[in-house]
């Protein structure tokens, strides 16, 4: 009677584990679409019902550890990288597997664009697709959980 219980239990906390794993919430590796180099880590977490990620961390060895967002035209104006928010007002969509209507920020060029986020491959990856008017018209970026 016991066995069946602890199995039972364990496959729930499987399934919880993977419906979590399927959200944009958590710790990212941005990667660059362009290069392929890992550019941070960003974590993206659910605030007011909206996702809202922050630069956690830098990891291009040559990035200056006192840099700001010098481009941004915003309130993020000449705000530490670390800790900038680059994700802002993002809602599940209807069917819960794609999220929108928020605003990703590019700190290198201080350019905001609409942001699509898709999480893949199980939760394992996010698709990051920024774009100006319509999703056709923009870059994909994929990003690789790190929590």
């Amino acid at each position: 009677m016991i066995r069946p219980l602890m199995i039972s239990l364990a496959l729930l906390a499987c399934s919880g584990l993977a419906a979590a794993q399927s959200t944009p919430v958590g710790l990212w590796k941005s990667v660059d679409d362009k290069t392929g180099k890992e550019r941070s880590l960003v974590r993206i977490a659910e605030t007011g019902g909206h996702l809202v990620g922050r630069i956690e961390k830098r990891l291009d060895p040559t990035a200056k550890p006192d840099a700001v967002c010098g481009k941004c035209s915003d309130d993020r104006k000449d705000k530490p990288m670390d800790g900038l928010e680059v994700i802002r007002g993002v809602q599940a969509a209807g069917d819960g597997k794609v999220w929108t209507g928020g605003q990703i920020l590019d700190p290198e060029e201080g350019k905001t664009y609409q942001v699509k986020l898709t999480p893949v491959e199980g939760g394992s990856k996010l698709e990051v697709r920024g774009f100006i008017g319509f999703s056709l018209l923009g870059r994909t970026q994929t990003w690789l959980r790190v929590e």
